[in-house]
């Protein structure tokens, strides 16, 4: 799945960048998104994160690209790969890349199958 951002004033730090949290909450949506997609049935929450580094400053303005895509599934979990680019600089190497892992849950917060 992909999907696109523009970077708003409103999502800079006080230097004129982008606020990491920012970045942040955006893949997870994003792969959110594409895990309930895959999985309609399940109700996911996000259990982490691997590797967070940004390996590029970003500006107002920047349009980002987000890839997700399916990397791994387990009995109850579920993981995707992001990439994130600069939609701007097309071959320019991702500023943003990690490993997003979501666990399906039922109504009490217990682990469930996701199959």
């Amino acid at each position: 799945m992909e999907t696109q951002r523009l970077v708003l004033p409103e999502d800079l730090n006080h230097f004129g960048f982008l606020f990491g949290g920012r970045l942040l909450a955006w893949v997870d949506e994003a792969c959110w998104i594409a895990a309930s997609l895959d999985y309609p049935h399940c109700q996911f929450v996000t259990i982490g994160m691997d590797g967070v580094e940004f390996r590029h400053s970003v500006r107002q303005g920047t349009i980002l690209s987000i890839h997700c895509t399916k990397e791994k599934e387990g009995a109850s979990s579920v993981s995707y790969k992001v990439e994130v680019f600069n939609r701007r600089n097309p071959g320019a190497p991702p500023i943003f890349t990690t490993l997003v892992t979501y666990v399906s849950v039922d109504d009490t917060g217990r682990k469930r199958a996701i199959r």
